[in-house]
């Protein structure tokens, strides 16, 4: 694949892990104010975000390796704002530690399940502010290029877009296997608490 449509390529894998991250992360808010009576919901869909995140991460850090290697194409669409290359750092940080702290409230117990907890809440709210002016920052882009592999009127067709669409099908179905497995772990940690 040329450079160019491998930037392309690139843009919209991750252009549209972005909207499926949406929507994901749109239904676990859904689920925050009624936490303790939604629990299951908020857990399950808790590690569902995981596989997704995983492939976001990967194609943003692909992209980022390629522009500091000095890769042409890469180099010629440019960086992000930056602001927004400074906040990246951020945003990995305190989603890996949010996901991260939620997977350990199922495994720990005695006081580390209340250290869990508020390690999880505190980098929430880190997270949701980092997290907000991220997606701010990217709105107009994702909108334009999210839909590109989608619609049965694509402006340019970049070869690969069966190979993203599996990608981004597959982090749905390994997320849906990772919270239904988390399920079979729920019990544990409500007998802990």
């Amino acid at each position: 694949m040329p450079e160019p449509a491998g930037v392309e390529a690139n843009a919209r894998l991750t252009s549209s892990a972005a909207v499926l991250l949406l929507v994901l992360l749109a239904a676990e808010g859904a689920t925050i104010p009624a936490v303790n009576s939604l629990l299951r919901p908020h857990v399950f869909i808790g590690f569902a975000l995981i596989p997704p995140v995983a492939l976001k991460v990967a194609s943003t850090g692909y992209r980022f390796v390629r522009y500091y290697t000095g890769a042409p194409a890469y180099r010629q669409k440019g960086p992000p704002a930056a602001f927004l290359r400074l906040l990246g750092p951020l945003v990995i940080v305190s989603t890996a530690v949010l996901l991260a702290s939620g997977v350990a409230l199922l495994f720990v117990h005695g006081p580390w399940q209340q250290r869990s907890l508020t390690i999880h809440k505190a980098s929430f709210i880190l997270w949701f502010a980092a997290m907000t002016v991220h997606v701010i920052g990217h709105l107009f882009e994702t909108v334009r290029v999210a839909p590109r592999d989608w619609s049965a009127r694509r402006p340019v067709r970049v070869r690969g877009g069966a190979l993203r669409r599996f990608a981004l099908a597959t982090s749905v179905v390994a997320g849906g296997l990772l919270g239904t497995w988390s399920l079979g772990h729920l019990g544990t940690w409500l007998s802990g608490r």
